[in-house]
Formats: structure tokens, C-alpha cells, sequence
């Protein structure tokens, strides 16, 4: 064993290694992507032996994969984001119905904010809803031993489970001992065996759901008796009676998830200013439950015996809050429970220690304002205050990277579309981006794969507007091959502009069907979605360079054109795998000071000194390159009318620079 600095992703992937896991599936997704990673790495190393592991095409084929594996008796883990469950519900869904033998866990992260996601979708309630237990670790080091639990209460019950760590506990990082090598379980003796339990039919199902039931109720005993397992549902006692005063009873605390921690650190903190001013903090009994489901409904009536208040923290919804409301209700305690449900905590996004402070001290101060520690957390909570900015802060919305050939694409399109009406569907991916000004180029996002899917719908609705879709290359082959098949199949009318920049950029530069490279390694032949088009019947489809505006605005308008399901190829390389070209430069001689350059395609590179007084612009000031920030694309140099800007070497050959890469 060695110790060292793991990201929580890191530790969750050398948990799962050390568990024996031998098959590992998952689509990318922040904050969950370095798990997969993390595995693959390891391997290529030669330290993980024995094990698969692989990017699927979308969530639910990963989790079908793993299902298989895991009838076989093979320990196997999925991974996603909180989202990404939805695309793998269907399976998620039955799985349950049928069970699983290897040992099944499911990482799912959820992000709380959100961060970088489109909802803050909480997975207790989808596990809840699924009836799969879940663990919810509230640090690195909680979530590394959650992993090792996660197999094993698989396999006791035959049942997937869930581990679900938040995007914080995902991203810190703890020292851990972990192995230097690991291998894979051997697969229990006969792999698959033959049988009715694996094929669901109503009558078997009805009778798993009974047993699914009986097992949750068992999965709940556990929780507060099994070593393994009430590990995770903490309880500790702090504080003490001031000198004197009448005894009360303890104010009580529960926490799940990441919150569990910012109440540790919040309470430490209350504990050193009341030792630092020589007041006692008045006596506290905290629960942390780490089981969200099945809720361990008997360990909490216990905690909370004699209380006569609890206060809930957790982040996203009212899952622990509610479970311990129905402990209370089922029991017949006389607890007051506060949390979302009365505004005593936050009802959505992230918590963090300094409002946990704060809501704690107005939790105390309910209970016992003229206690001596009220004074201070009073003090506390104005330094508290002092360190943190209630100004607001300059804005930062993100942008397309400079040199984005997806930023072509969109100017490409609104230049072939002019003044016509149409309704601009967009996906998940950078190009999302393409809603913001200047290029104003996506009209909706809702879910992967749905861009595609409701153009058709705007085209029915309103046959006289001229509908255009636009989907990145990974997510082409996740999920919008059958948005693609309906179009034709129905022959709607509308434009499918496939963005390739060979690279899933989005989540961190990771490999597709569409690239051929695996992540064990093997280059397999790309799949060609040029190709894949045309075998779904799409009859007109054209292919352009984006960084070649002419040739790009061209493509787009014949596309455009075609009555029917039509779609544009924009082919040009990531910034991320394609070398910079030497900077455009803006002659500050040549420049008028119009702002076409700026206004066309708002590229971040290129900026507006307002003093600089030009001779052709009259002292309206003029553009320039910011040298650290261009790419040498050459997507501006055609846009200015006066030829003030100077392409890079290359870039003027009549080829854009992706075509020149692909070429390369």
C-alpha cells in the first residue's frame, strides 16, 4: 500500500479496482468523468489487471453492458452525472426487477449549483423512485470506503446500487493508502447460469417487486446494525451545559452528503470561539446519515429520543428531512424538525460552512437567545460577513474558446440563413455556447439528442420558418441517430449541422465511436456519421471546412435550401488536439473602427482600444489581436471589409485551417 494525493474521482476508481471490479462502463460527464479515467490509466499502466473498461456510446448502453457483465457474476461499476441517469433509466428500471449476481455499483454524481449541468436533479430521489439503496458520502475518504460497501451490500442482495458523491466531494482531494497493483475477482465458477429469474415477465416481476420491498426493509435494518454498512450513519455528542444553568436537551443535528462535512467544520468553528471568549456552546447530538435509501428510519427515531428540535442539512431536496419527519410521525415523537420545508435551510444549490454557521446560530438563538454563546456567534458571523463579498462580481460568461471552429459553423449558418426566419435547435456541448451575442445561434437547449428531435416538432408546428439543428460529433452517436431516422422517416424539414471536432470537448477531450480510439487502447476504424447519414436516408448532405467562411456559407445554403431532411459536415479539429498557427495581426493604419470584426463573430482574441486614434479611423479608435489568445484561425481576416487584418502564413491559401489539419 502507498499513501497518496488522490482527487476524490482518483480514490473512487482505486476503490473500485482494490473491490475486484473487472468490467467498467460509462459516458462522460462532469463531475464523474475521472473515474473511468482514472481506470484506464491505471491499466495501461500494467497496475490494474484484468479489468475492462471502456467509453460507451450513451449511458444506457454502458449500464446494459454492465448489467451483462454482472450476470455473469463479474463485479462491475457504472459510471455518469446525475442526468446521465435518465438516459439509463430504462435499464436502471428493470435491472432492479430482475438483479443483478457480481457485485453492481453505479457511480452517479450530482451537482449541486449546477456547476456544469443543465438541472440540479437529485439522485436520491431517482434511487428512491428506482428503489435502489444509495450511499452519499460527504468526504474522499467516506466515498473510498462507501465504493468497497457498495459491492458487497450488491451482492448480499442481488440488487444495483448506487454510490453518490456530489461535485465537491468528487473534485477535493485526501491522502489515501490504496495499491499499488490490483486484479480483477475471478468470475464465480460456471459465468452465467441459465434460468427464468433473467427474463422478465409480468408474473416474474410482480414477484421481485415483493422481493425488492422485503429487501429494502432489510437493506434499512442493516444500516443501523451491520458493521459495514452503520458506519456510515454516524452519531456524535458536543458541547456542554453552561456552569449553573438548567440542564436542557441537546439541540440535535442531521446532515447528509457533502453537508455532513460543513456542519463538522461549522460546529469546530463555533467550538473555537466559544474556547477563545470562555463560554461553553451549548450541548449537541449530530447524525450523519450516510444511507439516503432505504432511509434507516430506526436509527434516526433513536437519535432522536428526548430532542425536542432537529435541524436538517442537505443539499438539493428534502430527502433526509422527509425521512426523518415520517421517523417522527411513525415513532410519536414530539420533534420539530426544521430544514427546507420552513426556510431554516437552503432549498437549493450548494450549502457551504459559512452558511451552515448561520443557520445554526439562528437555530440556537431560537431555542435560547439570551444563551452566553449567542454573543459569540454573533461576533463570528460578523467577521464571517467581513470576509465575504456582497458586491457583485465582474461578469464572466463563458464563450467559445478563440479559434473554436464551432464559432464558424454558427457565423457560416446565420450568413446562409440571412434574413429568413428559422428556429436554431442547439444541444449539450461548447456549442451550446453559440446562444450568446454576437452570433446568437441557438434558439433552445433541452437534453442531449433533443435539438435534432424538436426542429422537427417547430417544423410541423410552423412549416414556414426554416428549422436547423446543431449536434456535436460525440453526442451524434449518443443520441441523435434516432432523432435523425424519425426525421427522414417522417420527412420533415429540416437541417442538420453535425459540429465534428473529433473529441467529446466538453467533459474533457474524451474519445468516441467517431474517433475509432478506445480506452484500452485499440484504434478500431472511426465510424464515419457522414456515412451513418447517408445510411439513415438523409439525401442531401454536404461537407465544409468552418474556418473556410466561403466555402462554410456555401455548404449551409444549399443544405438550407433542400426541401426536406438535409445536414452540413463542419469538420475542423479542437483547439485542444490541433497545434496554434502563428496570430492574425490588425494594421492599426488600415483600421476604420467599424467593429465588424467584433460584431460578426465575437471572438474573445480580438479586442477594442478606444484611445487608439488610427488615421483611418478618425479617432474612433481601433481592433486589435490579443496574441496570447488567437489561434491563428483566420476566421476574421475575410470578415473585415478593409483588409486591415493579416492572416496568419497559411491561411490565406484558400483553405481554412481545419481543412489544412485534416490534410495534415
Amino acid at each position: 500500500m502507498t499513501e497518496k494525493l488522490l482527487m476524490g474521482n482518483e480514490a473512487f476508481a482505486h476503490a473500485a479496482l482494490e473491490a475486484g471490479v473487472r468490467v467498467v462502463a460509462g459516458y462522460p460527464g462532469t463531475p464523474s468523468s475521472e473515474v473511468v479515467e482514472t481506470i484506464a490509466r491505471l491499466r495501461a499502466q500494467g497496475r490494474a489487471h484484468g479489468v475492462s473498461v471502456e467509453w460507451s456510446t450513451n449511458e444506457k448502453a454502458a449500464l446494459e453492458l454492465v448489467a451483462g457483465a454482472a450476470y455473469c457474476g463479474a463485479r462491475a461499476l457504472f459510471t455518469c452525472k446525475q442526468v446521465g441517469l435518465n438516459v439509463a433509466s430504462d435499464a436502471l428500471l428493470s435491472l432492479n426487477y430482475v438483479g443483478v449476481r457480481g457485485g453492481t455499483v453505479l457511480l452517479v454524481a450530482d451537482d449541486p449549483g449546477p456547476i456544469s449541468s443543465q438541472t440540479e436533479q437529485d439522485t436520491r430521489r431517482f434511487a428512491a423512485f428506482a428503489k435502489v439503496p444509495v450511499l452519499d458520502p460527504a468526504t474522499v475518504e467516506q466515498g473510498f470506503a462507501m465504493m468497497g460497501a457498495a459491492f458487497e451490500l450488491s451482492e448480499r442482495y442481488g440488487t444495483p446500487v448506487i454510490l453518490r458523491p456530489t461535485t465537491r466531494v468528487c473534485h477535493a482531494s485526501a491522502f489515501l493508502d490504496v495499491a499499488e497493483e490490483t486484479w480483477a475477482r475471478e468470475l464465480p465458477e460456471g459465468g452465467f447460469q441459465k434460468g427464468p429469474r433473467w427474463v422478465i415477465f409480468p408474473k416474474r416481476a410482480f414477484e421481485a417487486h415483493g422481493e425488492i420491498n422485503d429487501r429494502l426493509r432489510a437493506m434499512a435494518s442493516d444500516y443501523g446494525s451491520d458493521p459495514l454498512l452503520s458506519q456510515f450513519n454516524e452519531r456524535v455528542a458536543g458541547g456542554v451545559a453552561p456552569e449553573g444553568a438548567p440542564m436542557r436537551p441537546p439541540f440535535a443535528i442531521a446532515a447528509g452528503g457533502v453537508s455532513a462535512a460543513y456542519v463538522r467544520e461549522a460546529l469546530a468553528l463555533i467550538e473555537r470561539e466559544a474556547a477563545a471568549a470562555g463560554v461553553a456552546v451549548p450541548p449537541y447530538r449530530f447524525l450523519q446519515v450516510g444511507t439516503a435509501y432505504p432511509f434507516p428510519e430506526q436509527t434516526v427515531a433513536r437519535f432522536l429520543e428526548g430532542a425536542p428540535d432537529v435541524i436538517v442539512f442537505e443539499e438539493l431536496d428534502s430527502v433526509i428531512e422527509d425521512g426523518v419527519l415520517q421517523a417522527v410521525g411513525r415513532a410519536g415523537l414530539a420533534v420539530r424538525v426544521h430544514g427546507k420545508h420552513d426556510g431554516s435551510t437552503l432549498d437549493r444549490g450548494e450549502s457551504s460552512t459559512r452558511q451552515v454557521v448561520f443557520d445554526l446560530a439562528r437555530y440556537f438563538r431560537s431555542a435560547d437567545n439570551d444563551h452566553p454563546v449567542m454573543p459569540v456567534l454573533e461576533a463570528a458571523i460578523g467577521r464571517l460577513e467581513l470576509l465575504h463579498c456582497d458586491e457583485p462580481l465582474p461578469p464572466r460568461p463563458p464563450v467559445l474558446c478563440a479559434g473554436c471552429p464551432h464559432r464558424g459553423s454558427f457565423y457560416a449558418v446565420k450568413r446562409a440563413l440571412g434574413k429568413r426566419d428559422a428556429v436554431l435547435c442547439g444541444d449539450i456541448g461548447c456549442y451550446t455556447l453559440g446562444n450568446a451575442a454576437p452570433l446568437d445561434a441557438v434558439d433552445t437547449c433541452l437534453c442531449m439528442g433533443a435539438g435534432i428531435t424538436m426542429a422537427q416538432g417547430f417544423a410541423v408546428a410552423e412549416p414556414g420558418k426554416k428549422c436547423v439543428a446543431f449536434v456535436g460529433d460525440s453526442t451524434f452517436f449518443a443520441s441523435a441517430m434516432t432523432g435523425i431516422a424519425n426525421a427522414v422517416y417522417n420527412g420533415h424539414d429540416i437541417t442538420v449541422c453535425l459540429l465534428d471536432n473529433a473529441t467529446t470537448a466538453m467533459t474533457g477531450g474524451q474519445q468516441h465511436p467517431g474517433t475509432g480510439l478506445t480506452l484500452m487502447g485499440q484504434q478500431r476504424r472511426p465510424i464515419d456519421a457522414e456515412a451513418v447519414l447517408r445510411a439513415l436516408g438523409v439525401e442531401r448532405i454536404l461537407r465544409a471546412d468552418p474556418f473556410d467562411a466561403a466555402q462554410a456559407e456555401a455548404a449551409a445554403r444549399e443544405a438550407i435550401g433542400f426541401e426536406g431532411p438535409s445536414a452540413v459536415v463542419f469538420a475542423a479539429p479542437c483547439i485542444q488536439l490541433a497545434p496554434p498557427k502563428p496570430p492574425v495581426a490588425i494594421d492599426g493604419e488600415a483600421c476604420t473602427g467599424c467593429k465588424r470584426c467584433i460584431s460578426s463573430i465575437g471572438c474573445p482574441a480580438i479586442g477594442f482600444d478606444a484611445a487608439a486614434a488610427g488615421p483611418a479611423s478618425k479617432g474612433r479608435g481601433t481592433a486589435f489581436v490579443d496574441e496570447a489568445l488567437c489561434y491563428g484561425c483566420g476566421l476574421c481576416a475575410p470578415l473585415c471589409p478593409f483588409g486591415a487584418i493579416q492572416p496568419a502564413p497559411g491561411a490565406a491559401s484558400g483553405k481554412g485551417a481545419g481543412q489544412e489539419e485534416a490534410d495534415a
